[in-house]
């Protein structure tokens, strides 16, 4: 069966289903269609352009694992391959899925590095008030700090979403899912600052719907965010490890320390599966240990 021969266009309808039926974002289709390349050169090179079978897609995950590749990218990657043998079967291209028996990776639950309240002061403080791009800057961590937001809706957020009389912002999350996060005090006056004087001065009589813009009317996008964080990272001595998932991370936990509960939690950072903010329990054994040293009389 040589459909690998003909895999681009069956690749294309796959991420289009993918993107239209299961409403995926870009950077999901992007990493299948990286996935699926990589499928397709190792069919051409060991399958002479056939569908792999299973023994071959077993040979296929075993030298994954020799190259290397991280549990959770393995994971992704096996997502990836098992989604798209699922398509081919549905659209009549395949009888049967012989991805059906591939082996899930085991992913370590590891508890995520998170900054403490001066570290977020200190980092804080880091961008220039001085130039317009520190100022927005400044905004984007303090936005990041307060919302909890994945870094992709940090940079897709439009001027439009964010409601400053209201203290909300409106964000569009994975699988196109919409949520309203609150916005603190402190990142609503950052904010204030940035759009009363930076946002003007960057544009410079241009027009960009969106709320973090470069000096082209365009958004800021997420490396540039991260490359720009790691240097104010450094600033504040912490630049190792140090992303903006972390301070997603950071506001998680230091909301749970504050007493919040988990499925409030969920909500707040558009979690599908409470099981994904359950990596934060950590917090909760630590208060649980801190509630029995305080009331138990033999503690």
């Amino acid at each position: 069966m040589s459909l690998f021969a003909s895999l681009p266009p069956l690749r294309k309808a796959f991420l289009e289903f993918c993107r239209i039926e299961k409403g995926l974002a870009a950077n999901s289709l992007d990493a299948y269609s990286r996935d699926l390349a990589k499928l397709e050169k190792y069919s051409s090179e060991q399958c002479g352009a056939n569908v792999p079978d299973a023994g071959q897609l077993l040979a296929y995950v075993d030298l994954l694992y020799r190259e290397g590749l991280a549990s959770r990218s393995l994971a992704r990657h096996l997502s990836t391959v098992r989604n798209f043998y699922a398509f081919l079967v549905r659209e009549g291209r395949l009888d049967e899925d012989p991805s059906a028996t591939l082996p899930t990776p085991r992913q370590p639950r590891k508890i995520p590095r998170y900054l403490n309240t001066e570290q977020v002061g200190t980092l804080s403080a880091a961008p220039s008030a001085e130039k317009p791009n520190g100022v927005r800057d400044a905004a984007m961590l303090a936005l990041l700090y307060a919302s909890g937001l994945r870094v992709s809706e940090l940079c897709g957020a439009r001027l439009a979403d964010l409601n400053t009389n209201l203290g909300v912002i409106r964000v569009t999350g994975k699988g196109n899912k919409e949520r309203l996060v609150p916005v603190g005090s402190e990142a609503l006056r950052a904010l204030g600052d940035y759009l009363a004087t930076a946002r003007p001065e960057i544009l410079k009589g241009r027009v960009s719907p969106f709320l973090f813009v470069t000096n082209r009317g365009g958004k800021l996008t997420r490396q540039a965010f991260s490359k720009a964080l790691t240097g104010y990272g450094r600033q504040a001595g912490m630049a190792e490890g140090l992303s903006p998932h972390v301070l997603r991370h950071t506001f998680a936990t230091h909301l749970l320390e504050g007493g919040a509960d988990l499925r409030s939690l969920q909500t707040m950072l558009g979690h599908a599966d409470i099981s994904t903010t359950q990596i934060y329990t950590h917090v909760e054994r630590s208060r649980l240990r801190a509630t029995i040293d305080r009331h138990h009389p033999r503690a």
